[in-house]
C-alpha cells in the first residue's frame, strides 16, 4: 500500500500543518518534548490532537502519546484555537488566473496564521473560498494595513515571483493619512537604520548605516491632515510606519507608533490609515507587464 502524501502538503479547513524539528535529546517520549517545547500548550491539548490524528511525523506516521522520542525527525501538527472571534471585514479578489491571485485585504485581517489568528486570516479564507490548497502569499503586509496582497497558485512558480520582491523588481505605492507639515519640504526621501525595538514587535530607528529608504510626497491637503504617497525602496518590517513617525507625522490611528504602553486593543472604528494602493512588475514567466490597484480608499477628515 502506498503512503499518503507528506503531511506538509495536506490542509484542514484551509490550514496547513505547522512543523517542528526534534533535536538530539533524551526526552522519554515525543509528547514530553512537545510539552516542554510549547509551554503554553497543555499536555491534554497534545493528547487530544493525537487522539484525532492531528500529529504525525515526516513520513505521515501517527505520533501517539507513548511514542518514544527520536531526534532529527520532523513532526507536523495542526493548530486549533478554542475561540477565534470573527473579523467583520471581507477581502475582495481583484484578479485570478492559473499563476496569481490578487486580493484587496481589509484592515485588521492578518495575511497568514499566527498567534491568535488561524481561520480569521486572508490566506485561509482564500483557500476555502477558491478551493486552492496550494495558495501561498508572495509577500506580506501588516495586519493593520489594508490593500493589495499577491498569492502564487502553482508551487513550482513561487520562487520566480518571490524573487521579484527579494531583488526589488517590484514597484509598490502606498497611501497614508497623517498630520500635515508644510515645513518638511515635500517630496522627500527618508533613509534610516531600522532595528528591532522594545518590545519585540516594535521596530525603531537607530544610528548607523541606513538599511531602509522611503520616498514621500503629498497628494492632498485638508486642514491639519494630508494624504501622502509612500513608495518604499526597501522592505523592512513596519518601515512606512517607522519612517512617518521619524518625520514627526505618525500615520493616523497607528496604535504602536508612537509607542503606547500597554498597546491599545483593536478599534474597528479607527483603522490604521495606511493602504497598499498599487503594485507593478514584469511577470517573470510570461514577460507581461502587470499592474494592480486597490479599490479601497482612505478618506481625509
Amino acid at each position: 500500500m502506498s503512503k499518503p502524501p507528506l503531511p506538509k502538503f495536506a490542509t484542514r479547513d484551509g490550514v496547513s500543518p505547522s512543523c517542528v524539528g526534534l533535536p538530539a535529546g533524551d526526552w522519554p517520549t515525543i509528547t514530553d518534548f512537545l510539552v516542554q517545547r510549547f509551554p503554553a500548550i497543555a499536555r491534554d491539548v497534545w493528547l487530544d490532537r493525537m487522539q484525532h490524528g492531528l500529529v504525525v511525523d515526516e513520513l505521515g506516521e501517527a505520533v501517539t502519546p507513548e511514542r518514544k522520542y527520536q531526534g532529527h525527525l520532523r513532526v507536523y501538527y495542526y493548530r486549533a484555537l478554542p475561540t477565534e472571534p470573527r473579523i467583520p471585514f471581507e477581502a475582495t479578489v481583484l484578479f485570478q488566473d492559473a499563476h496569481l491571485v490578487v486580493a484587496d485585504k481589509p484592515h485588521f485581517l492578518p495575511v497568514t496564521p499566527s498567534g491568535h489568528y488561524l481561520q480569521e486570516t486572508l490566506l485561509v479564507r482564500l483557500k476555502n473560498q477558491l478551493g486552492l490548497d496550494s495558495l501561498v502569499p508572495i509577500h506580506r503586509i501588516d495586519r493593520e494595513t489594508a490593500g493589495l496582497v499577491l498569492f502564487s497558485v502553482n508551487p513550482a512558480e513561487r520562487d520566480a515571483y518571490q524573487a521579484l520582491f527579494r531583488q526589488r523588481d517590484v514597484t509598490k505605492h502606498y497611501e497614508a493619512i497623517a498630520p500635515w507639515r508644510e515645513d518638511l519640504g515635500f517630496p522627500l526621501t527618508r533613509k534610516s537604520r531600522i532595528v528591532q525595538g522594545e518590545p519585540f514587535f516594535r521596530q525603531a530607528e537607530a544610528p548607523g548605516e541606513p538599511n531602509s529608504e522611503t520616498h514621500v510626497s503629498v497628494l492632498q491637503v485638508s486642514g491639519q491632515q494630508a494624504r501622502y504617497a509612500l513608495s518604499p525602496v526597501s522592505g523592512k518590517k513596519h518601515q512606512l510606519r517607522v519612517h512617518m513617525l521619524g518625520l514627526g507625522i505618525p500615520i493616523l490611528n497607528d496604535r504602536i507608533y508612537p509607542p503606547v504602553v500597554p498597546t491599545p486593543e483593536d478599534d474597528y472604528a479607527q483603522p490604521l490609515q495606511l493602504l497598499a494602493k498599487s503594485i507593478a512588475f514584469t511577470d517573470p514567466l510570461t514577460g507581461q507587464a502587470r499592474k494592480y490597484e486597490s479599490r479601497l480608499r482612505l478618506l481625509l477628515a
